[in-house]
């Protein structure tokens, strides 16, 4: 396990702490829910308040329970566990969700660390691991299952991939008002009367967008344009 330890609040331990530790827990398997709960029980200064089988009696339990930790489950039907995080901790935001799943993809990985969740285990973590997680996340310390801390170290560590210049960067401001016209539907001769110039000037500046675009013909150079917003 990795443990990020927060370092804005000073959170006093657990032993000094009066009150046990209200969990609750949101899984849809039911056996899940009946083995954290026997477990946790047992466990000293944490007190399993509620269970509920789905996002939406998950956050109906947390408003009516108002538990300090959620073990949140990724994988639901209806709601599932990121939305569910989401609301949650807009209508509860002291609230803190670990989420224990059986999924490491980044697909729900990283959006439920962006909704806010605050520790992350695999289901195959032991019990005493998950109820050491409960008391760390009490004290403000975040814990991160060992596969996910590294996932996220990799992702950070990858260097950004440098943001890619559009190819109408290289057009000049009469290249870019020839461009607009061809765009509209404008012929050769409307384009010259218009921007006073004549009509083989109007043929050069077009040969120049072509070569810059990287296009063959009007209608390449046109689609470019409404895609890049530029004909308007």
């Amino acid at each position: 396990m990795y443990m990020l330890k927060e370092a804005v609040n000073k959170v006093e331990p657990i032993e000094q702490l009066n009150e046990r530790i209200k969990v609750l827990l949101v899984d849809d398997h039911e056996m899940v829910r009946i083995g954290l709960a026997a477990v946790l029980d047992t466990e000293e200064g944490i007190e399993v308040v509620g269970e509920a089988s789905n996002g939406y009696d998950g956050i109906r339990l947390a408003q009516a329970y108002k538990p300090d930790i959620v073990l949140m489950d990724l994988v639901m039907d209806g709601m599932d566990g990121v939305e569910t995080t989401q609301k949650l901790l807009e209508l509860y935001p002291e609230c803190k969700v670990i989420v224990l799943t059986s999924f490491i993809d980044d697909s729900k990985l990283y959006p439920v660390i962006e909704a806010g969740a605050f520790s992350y285990l695999l289901k195959t973590a032991r019990a005493t691991e998950i109820a050491d997680a409960i008391r760390a996340a009490a004290r403000g310390q975040s814990v991160l299952e060992s596969q996910v801390a590294a996932k996220m170290m990799s992702r950070l560590r990858k260097p950004k991939q440098p943001v890619q210049a559009a190819l109408h960067d290289d057009l000049t401001e009469r290249e870019m008002d020839v461009l607009k016209r061809v765009a509209q539907g404008m012929s050769n001769q409307e384009i010259a009367d218009e921007l006073f110039i004549g009509v083989k000037t109007v043929k050069f500046h077009i040969t120049n967008i072509f070569n810059k675009l990287d296009v063959e013909d009007r209608t390449q150079a046109a689609i470019y344009a409404h895609k890049q917003g530029i004909a308007e």
